[in-house]
């Protein structure tokens, strides 16, 4: 799918996107989300969003590829862009925990690309994501 104006890798990211958006597991409310990471090494990681009857064991599409991508090796820090995709009238946009979680584990630059079927798009860093989060450094005594 085309995303006009946006450049070919991140298009291509988006395009990753919805293929693991294609995979949800999505039983209860039918609303599929996608993710692609790209890592340090040029890798992708695919993450889709997988839902519970008790809800609260559910995971979203992004935090499937963060942690997808650590248990396949990679480190806090080595994640270069993430792209999300749902079908939304507007961009989506990751939710609160999943804003927390890329604190935890991007880079606060990092660019996280959002789109939707209808090839609309939107970028922002995580720190534009979520403004004065708590981080590791939030931990340290004298914070």
């Amino acid at each position: 799918m085309a995303f006009e104006g946006l450049s070919e890798e991140y298009s291509k990211l988006l395009n990753a996107a919805k293929e693991a958006m294609l995979r949800a597991y999505v039983p209860y409310s039918g609303f599929r989300v996608g993710a692609a990471l790209l890592d340090d090494s040029g890798h992708i990681h695919y993450g889709c969003n997988v839902e519970n009857a008790a809800y609260s064991p559910c995971n979203c599409a992004e935090r499937t590829a963060l942690f997808r991508a650590i248990a396949d090796g990679k480190r806090p820090g080595q994640f270069q862009v993430i792209a999300v995709m749902g079908d939304t009238d507007e961009p989506i946009t990751p939710c609160g925990v999943c804003r927390q979680v890329m604190v935890e584990l991007c880079k606060l630059d990092m660019p996280v690309v959002m789109g939707n079927l209808h090839g609309k798009w939107n970028i922002m860093t995580v720190t534009e994501l979520l403004p004065g989060a708590f981080t590791p450094a939030s931990l340290e005594k004298g914070s």
